[in-house]
């Protein structure tokens, strides 16, 4: 997975993005699961928390934030992640206790890069 296409001689465009206190590379036409963000299924959505782009300009990159660039995507899918058990135990003093979570996602189809 690349970032050229070398048999073509294009660059394939990509970018880092900052979602949910989480860093994402991303491509046009790639679909990602991030943190929930609001938006219904079919609904745009532009990130525009950008730290870095690569384009066939070259490479560019922000301080922290690169001006004026976006992330255009398409919310494909709200849904929840699998469930992660916490168990606490204490040994000798009768202390369990169980818990469950399960985090809220949003799948997103990014349609381009907008720097």
């Amino acid at each position: 997975m690349g970032r050229y296409l070398l048999f073509t001689g294009i660059a394939m465009p990509f970018a880092v993005i900052q979602t949910g206190g989480k860093q994402v590379r991303v491509e046009p036409g790639q679909i990602i699961e991030v943190e929930k963000l609001a938006g219904d299924e079919g609904q745009a959505v532009e990130l525009d928390e950008v730290l870095l782009i690569s384009d066939e300009n070259g490479l560019r990159h922000g301080h922290p934030l690169v001006e004026g660039a976006k992330v255009v995507g398409r919310v494909v899918a709200q849904k929840r992640g699998p469930k992660i058990i916490v168990f606490k135990y204490k040994p000798k003093v009768r202390y369990r206790k169980k818990t469950g979570h399960r985090q809220s996602l949003t799948r997103i189809a990014i349609e381009e890069i907008v720097g």
